[in-house]
């Protein structure tokens, strides 16, 4: 919990710190203003500088005049609350979606504490290695075998990898990846090979879970046959035997499901997803004002933010969520310390909350539930 406060809150400190310093130059009525502006050509673009003369037609804003140009006005209200909505939103599709995978063996209350402290646990783990490690023990305390655990949440990771696979061609149907990169011109062959690497790494991971579950329901057992062939755990193997017998099961039942259980399912997951996006563009909308155009082009910078996050080393992603979130979003023609104010609103209502939530509800709900889980070398 300490080295999320510090990084998170140290990154924004000085992301704070670092739009303070940073001049920014608005155009006003020619003779007005402070400043001209001077355009040069390189290899890096276009780039423009100030330079200081009386009767020029720009001026450099006051950090004052920027706070001052935020639309405190029933438009924005309502654009934060829509923020929280798609919050909450985000959170009731993943309940729905953990209700139909467990045929409804969890009640809403006890979905929402699965899913709280699933959420609490991905804030507590580094982004490559993210809650699904610890959700399927989660699921294991709520009464369901740990082989069907694992395999609800190999599922889960299937339906999101999914849809991060299936958005990204749609939302570059409208949208060039140039118009979503940060940095230069210049750096956006490396940036945009960087980006579709990753995305061939996630799209290998879905159909590989694609095949475990319903191609091959033996592969997750294999695989763990293999891993436990290891001297030093093999004293675990026939527990993992049992555990890859169980996902296979499961799998094999699922393969039973109708249309409609899928549809039910992948539904959930699009809209918790859909949610997730939105909040930011609602939190944008609140301070920017966004034409359709450019909400599709918040929509595809969050795809490459939520890549970022996927492979950040810190817990939840702090400090490099904020901090990617500045630097990707940089160019809504927003001042940096408009962005870093987004950036940390963001983070207050996405993030920070599940740590609360997780804390509240975890030592209860560790008395609650006796864990059936045994040792596995019992």
């Amino acid at each position: 919990m300490l080295i999320i406060l510090l990084a998170g809150f140290g990154v924004i400190g000085w992301m704070f710190y670092q739009s303070m310093k940073q001049a920014r130059y608005v155009e006003v009525a020619p003779g007005s203003g402070t400043h001209i502006q001077l355009e040069s050509h390189g290899k890096q673009g276009v780039t423009y500088s100030y330079q200081e003369s009386k009767g020029g037609n720009f001026k450099q804003q006051s950090n004052a005049e920027i706070l001052g140009e935020i639309p405190w006005s029933v438009g924005a209200l309502f654009c934060f609350l829509l923020a929280l909505v798609f919050m909450v939103g985000r959170d009731v599709a993943y309940m729905w979606r953990i209700r139909l995978l467990t045929k409804k063996e969890l009640s809403w209350r006890r979905s929402f504490r699965v899913i709280m402290l699933w959420e609490f646990a991905s804030a507590l783990s580094p982004g490559v290695v993210g809650g699904s490690a610890v959700a399927m023990f989660i699921l294991h305390r709520e009464r369901i075998n740990l082989g069907r655990s694992t395999a609800i949440v190999v599922l889960t990771a299937l339906m999101d990898n999914l849809f991060y696979v299936c958005s990204i061609p749609i939302v570059f149907l409208f949208v060039s990846m140039a118009d979503v990169l940060p940095g230069e011109p210049a750096d956006y062959g490396s940036l945009g090979s960087l980006f579709w690497w990753g995305y061939l790494i996630v799209l290998i991971v879905t159909v590989f879970l694609f095949a475990s579950i319903f191609l091959f329901p033996e592969l997750i057992l294999r695989v763990l046959l293999f891993f436990f062939q290891i001297p030093w755990l093999k004293r675990w193997r026939a527990a993992a035997i049992k555990t890859g017998e169980d996902i296979a099961l499961a799998a094999r039942t699922w393969k039973e499901e109708s249309w409609t259980f899928w549809l039910k399912s992948f539904l959930a997951t699009v809209l918790s997803w859909t949610s997730r996006y939105l909040v930011v563009n609602s939190l944008l909308a609140a301070f920017l004002f966004l034409s359709w155009g450019e909400h599709l082009f918040v929509l595809g910078k969050q795809l490459i933010l939520w890549l970022l996050m996927l492979v950040s080393p810190t817990p939840g992603a702090s400090g490099v969520a904020e901090f990617a979130f500045g630097e990707i979003m940089s160019d809504l023609g927003a001042s940096a310390l408009i962005i870093t104010l987004v950036a940390l609103i963001w983070r207050l209502i996405s993030y920070f909350p599940y740590l609360l939530i997780g804390l509240l509800i975890l030592p209860g709900w560790m008395r609650k539930t006796k864990a059936p889980i045994k040792p596995l070398d019992s």
